[in-house]
């Protein structure tokens, strides 16, 4: 018997569109991904990158709102591990992306750490592991950031672990949460990041799940994450090979995840996250809908 799923609230994002940056000739017209994405059947969405949806609060209540669409989050990148002196210039980037966001009615903020080596170029941009000072710098970054947000914005901070940044394994993932303020920091799991760096998410969710504030809904191709390990391939040239997958044809079984993440009694966001840029104009609403259509068989 299918388990009811009524804690998540199922959407999607510019990212299941092969949506990566705010304006790329490859990527489908912002208008067509939201027609595209109500079309599927999600009642949410995520901003994606800033600047690719509408910035005028109005205007993208507007769009938003006529499609029967909420936007559940908005999303940054941050370099906090490198210490005090970038604050001045994260925040008035953070400040952008929290206006609207706050603007839309959403209510959290996904964080992504920086990426060490260049998603576009391959090209190693700083050393892969932060030293002890920089995680120190990290952790009391995110909660400085976390706390301004939640008091200036009304937005809770959840973090997202991702490949080719300083918060991407088990062990890093663990050792952020145990530095960090439970009250004001967040995670964001996504299931695909946490398979393609090793992780098991179920674990996660039972043994860290209050601080479980919010989940991207991703599969990993594992045949794929294997060449892409051996060869030690960037995580932008990973994606175009194919690494990130739809369900159910990869790892990790969405299933338990689903099920791990209704018994904490929470309501959650589970926005489905298809990494795959870039990608044909046609290709992304034929998987939305199958992804959806499977999501609903597993009761969410």
């Amino acid at each position: 018997m299918t388990a009811t799923l009524d804690r998540l609230r199922v959407g999607s994002a510019p990212d299941s569109w092969g949506v990566w940056f705010p304006d790329d000739p490859q990527q489908v017209p912002w208008r067509r991904f939201l027609d595209e994405v109500a079309e599927a059947g999600y009642s949410w969405i995520e901003l994606g990158p800033y600047g690719y949806l509408p910035t005028d609060p109005a205007r993208l209540r507007e769009e938003v709102g006529h499609r029967g669409l909420r936007v559940s989050a908005g999303t940054v990148f941050t370099a906090l591990h490198r210490g005090p002196g970038v604050w001045e210039e994260t925040w008035a980037h953070v400040k952008q992306v929290a206006r609207l966001t706050r603007a839309t009615g959403a209510e959290h903020l996904v964080a992504i750490p920086s990426f060490w080596r260049d998603d576009r170029t391959a090209e190693p941009l700083e050393a892969p592991d932060l030293t002890a000072e920089q995680w120190r710098h990290l952790a009391h970054g995110t909660e400085r950031l976390a706390r301004a947000l939640l008091e200036e914005y009304g937005l809770r901070t959840v973090v997202h672990p991702h490949a080719d940044t300083h918060i991407a394994t088990e062990e890093d993932v663990k050792r952020f949460l145990d530095a960090t303020d439970p009250d004001l920091v967040g995670l964001c799991l996504d299931t695909g990041h946490y398979a393609y760096c090793g992780g098991d998410s179920v674990e996660l969710i039972e043994t860290y799940g209050e601080r479980i504030g919010y989940l991207h809904l991703k599969q990993v191709d594992p045949e794929v994450l294997a060449e892409v390990r051996a060869h030690d391939t960037p995580f932008g040239p990973a994606v175009a090979r194919g690494v990130m997958c739809e369900p159910p044809l990869g790892v990790p079984a969405l299933e338990p995840v689903l099920e791990a993440a209704q018994k904490l009694g929470a309501d959650l966001f589970a926005i489905v996250e298809q990494d795959m840029y870039p990608c044909p104009p046609d290709r992304p609403l034929p998987v939305a809908l199958r992804t959806r259509r499977f999501l609903r068989g597993c009761g969410a």
